[in-house]
């Protein structure tokens, strides 16, 4: 696994064993339910067709998974991806429901897919977690079809100065949520940290384009708090 940073992959591993099983609640907690309304638009934006085959990396416990079998009524497959076999495990008893849904256990940066598979491939909250992001990126291209759609929800930057200052104040809180909620700030201290340190919009978008991807763009969602990125394999 060259190039990967393998301190980022231990500390996220253990990041994430420790809140998988309150995972679902403190998403809605930190974002205070929001979470849910990007996941849909990302989703209205990604609009789906029947028989399209999504891979979901960083699947967490599979909401974008079950939004896009909602969306293309149950008429499409899914391939569900996380380094972290615990959330994998969380997400297969909470969508046991549904049956169009394959599971793996893999590395964004190392995927165990043939070349050309997937019509779309969507991550949502977890690229800012990858060890190696520009590898992540052309792998992702490399599993896409020809024709084949890169789109991702992610933190980003807030360009009201103002609204800027009380996300920043918010977030300081949410390691305290963590606390309460699943016994240790750690965890949430790091994911708090991953948020500031990621990309702004535009610079996202120029890594997106330098991994081998067209047609880049991307649109805000509440004042930029979080974007949608999304690029196209021509």
């Amino acid at each position: 696994m060259t190039n990967i940073n393998q301190s980022k992959i231990k500390k996220a591993t253990k990041v994430f064993n420790s809140v998988f099983n309150k995972y679902d609640i403190m998403n809605d907690l930190m974002s205070l339910g929001i979470h849910r309304l990007w996941k849909q638009r990302l989703i209205e934006w990604m609009n789906p067709k029947k028989d399209d085959h999504l891979i979901d990396m960083a699947t967490g416990t599979g909401d974008i998974a079950a939004a896009f079998l909602k969306r293309v009524k149950n008429q499409g497959n899914v391939t569900c991806v996380d380094p972290n076999k615990l959330m994998i495990d969380q997400g297969k008893k909470k969508l046991k429901y549904l049956n169009r849904i394959n599971w793996s256990v893999s590395n964004a940066e190392k995927l165990p897919f043939l070349d050309n598979t997937f019509d779309i491939y969507s991550v949502s909250f977890g690229v800012r977690n990858f060890s190696n992001i520009r590898m992540a990126l052309k792998e992702a291209r490399r599993v896409l079809k020809g024709g084949g759609r890169f789109i991702c929800l992610e933190f980003s930057k807030v360009e009201n100065e103002y609204i800027s200052k009380m996300y920043k104040a918010y977030s300081k809180t949410i390691p305290l949520l963590g606390k309460y909620i699943v016994g240790d700030a750690e965890p949430y201290d790091y994911l708090i940290k991953t948020i500031d340190e990621f990309y702004d919009q535009e610079t996202f978008k120029k890594i997106i384009e330098e991994s081998g991807f067209n047609n880049v763009e991307y649109r805000n969602l509440s004042v930029g708090v979080v974007a949608i990125h999304s690029a196209w394999k021509i």
